[in-house]
């Protein structure tokens, strides 16, 4: 409507200036109701294709959507296992909620056996040390005795030689062979008793150590697996939906307890879906304004931050059957990220709101750099002057849509 009035202001009104004051023409005699066409066709014929062209200019180049909202993300309040629900922390279903502190605990009777027998397990590998440290000892001390009687032998053995090699009739041969079958075996006692003794000293030293480090990770993993029945906040928030009790099972694939909603989730920027002939329009850096449900009678400086480069409607999946591209019913849109242009210029806004969004183009540095010519330069200044009539029109929707929500849609 606005483009609309402002078109005639060009072409009917001079028109009837024309008519009234050069033809003589007046209103009411020959210029009627029935006459207006007739008498005002050409500016009317130019008004129409003049209003069309400057909707088409002002749309391409300043944008607008009603498809912006301050999106937010949640985060689904879900333990790692099964379980059982021994413990609530959160009074009603919702609260504010710091991060790291308890959210509902579960039933931990597995995970606490798991626990005391991996703490038993320990002790039971301390108490082992213990013996081999004493086996050692001990082998240490029949080594002493092997090497004694050893050393005996021996001398006993040498005895009999030097008597036998004085006096062969004094010593029997067999008294010297079954002596030299002693020094072998006590020989090989010495080497049992060594080799008990790097036995024990080698479980001491390897087995029983690996034994414990393999109870010490036991215990390690069953304390996580009970840490983990306490479900804590990972950040700060609100729980929302938190319905949970005492007494029910939860399921991390089918029933999560309710829903955590970070503490600044939606509150710093805004997404907009511009529709896609505005793809070669919309950069990052252009100034724009928009207008939210949650806060009325407010227009909000934004400035864009960033354009996805893929239009989520053109996205597909692997699967069993081939994409037809006729299934995409709807066009998609170019998602836009906006930030506001002064600290705090969303305060106020509710997360999830939605608003409606303008973007504006400015040509003022390519004219400034001389680069173009005086025609060009004048239509780019006409480009970034029509934008004052879209600035208008969402003046004009922030008045109004407080209004047409509360008493022509009902809302209240």
């Amino acid at each position: 409507m606005l483009e609309l009035l402002l078109c005639s202001l060009l072409t009917i009104f001079p028109d009837y200036l024309y008519r009234r004051f050069a033809q003589g023409k007046r209103i009411g005699k020959e210029i009627t109701l029935f006459s207006v066409w007739f008498e005002l066709r050409w500016g009317i014929i130019t008004c129409l294709m003049l209003t069309i062209g400057l909707i088409t200019v002002i749309f391409y180049n300043h944008p607008s959507t009603t498809n912006a909202a301050a999106f937010f993300r949640t985060i689904p309040i879900l333990p790692e296992t099964n379980g059982r629900v021994a413990e609530v922390y959160i009074d009603g279903v919702s609260g504010t909620i710091k991060q790291g502190s308890p959210i509902f605990k579960l039933d931990s009777s597995r995970q606490e056996a798991a626990v005391e027998s991996a703490r038993r397990k320990i002790a039971e590998t301390d108490a082992a040390m213990m013996v081999a440290r004493a086996d050692i000892v001990g082998a240490e001390g029949k080594i002493v005795e092997a090497k004694s009687a050893y050393q005996q032998a021996v001398d006993e053995l040498e005895t009999k030689q030097e008597i036998y090699r004085r006096n062969p009739g004094a010593v029997a041969v067999r008294d010297i062979e079954k002596l030299q079958v002693t020094v072998q075996g006590r020989q090989g006692s010495i080497d049992a008793a060594i080799a008990a003794k790097a036995q024990a000293e080698a479980r001491l030293s390897s087995l029983l150590p690996a034994e414990k480090a393999s109870a010490e990770a036991e215990l390690a993993q069953a304390e996580v697996d009970l840490g983990k029945t306490v479900i804590r906040a990972g950040v700060d928030g609100r729980v929302e939906q938190f319905t949970l009790r005492v007494g029910d099972i939860v399921n991390p694939l089918m029933r999560p307890a309710g829903v955590l909603i970070p503490l600044e989730a939606g509150r710093g920027r805004l997404q907009a879906g511009f529709a896609q002939v505005e793809a070669q329009v919309m950069k990052v850096g252009m100034a724009a304004e928009v207008t939210c449900v949650s806060k009325p009678w407010t227009v909000i400086p934004m400035v864009v931050t960033g354009v996805q480069d893929f239009i989520a409607a053109g996205q597909i999946r692997a699967g069993e059957q081939l994409i037809d591209p006729q299934q995409v019913v709807r066009p998609g849109t170019i998602l836009v990220f906006l930030e506001p242009l002064y600290e705090g210029g969303l305060d106020g806004v509710t997360p999830g709101s939605s608003c409606i969004a303008n973007a504006y183009t400015s040509n003022h540095d390519l004219i400034a750099s001389g680069e173009v010519g005086a025609v060009k330069g004048f239509a780019l200044h006409a480009v970034d002057a029509v934008g004052l009539v879209h600035a208008m029109i969402l003046r004009i929707q922030a008045l109004v849509l407080p209004i047409q929500t509360l008493v022509f849609s009902g809302g209240h």
